[in-house]
C-alpha cells in the first residue's frame, strides 16, 4: 500500500495493515483511536501530550478549507458583498469538517510529521 493510499485510509505508518480509529470518519458514534496497531503493536500516542501538534496541523486545514469555501462562495455568488453569507458558509464548513480535520490531522502527524516513524513492511506481531 502506497504511503498516500495509507493515509486516506487511516492505516498505521509502521505496516500499513492496522486501522488508526475504530470506526469511519462520518458517523453517529464518537471517533475512537486506537492506542496501538492491532496488526504490529504500534503504539501511536509517542509520548504524554503527543496529539497537541495535531491541533496545528487541523488548524492549518481549517484556514484552507474556509478560504476555498469564502472564495468559491465570493466567485459563485457574483461578488456579493455582505458578510452575513459568508459567515454562514465558514460556520457551516468548520462544522461540516469538523470530524474530518479531527481524524486526519492525527493520520498525517504519524505518517508525515514524526521523525523515526518509518514504513516497515516486514514488521510483525
Amino acid at each position: 500500500m502506497t504511503s498516500f493510499k495509507a493515509v486516506a485510509h487511516a492505516k498505521c505508518p509502521r505496516c500499513r495493515q492496522g486501522n488508526i480509529f475504530t470506526g469511519k470518519a462520518y458517523g453517529l458514534k464518537v471517533q475512537k483511536m486506537n492506542e496501538t496497531c492491532p496488526h504490529c503493536g504500534l503504539r501511536f500516542e509517542r509520548e504524554p501530550g503527543y496529539f497537541y501538534v495535531a491541533m496545528f496541523v487541523s488548524y492549518a486545514m481549517a484556514v484552507a478549507e474556509l478560504v476555498t469555501a469564502c472564495v468559491g462562495t465570493y466567485f459563485l455568488t457574483g461578488y456579493m458583498d455582505g458578510p452575513w453569507l459568508y459567515l454562514i458558509v465558514a460556520f457551516a464548513t468548520a462544522l461540516v469538517f469538523a470530524p474530518f480535520n479531527y481524524r486526519y490531522s492525527r493520520v498525517i502527524l504519524l505518517h508525515w510529521l514524526t521523525p523515526g516513524l518509518q514504513y516497515q513492511p516486514e514488521n510483525k506481531k
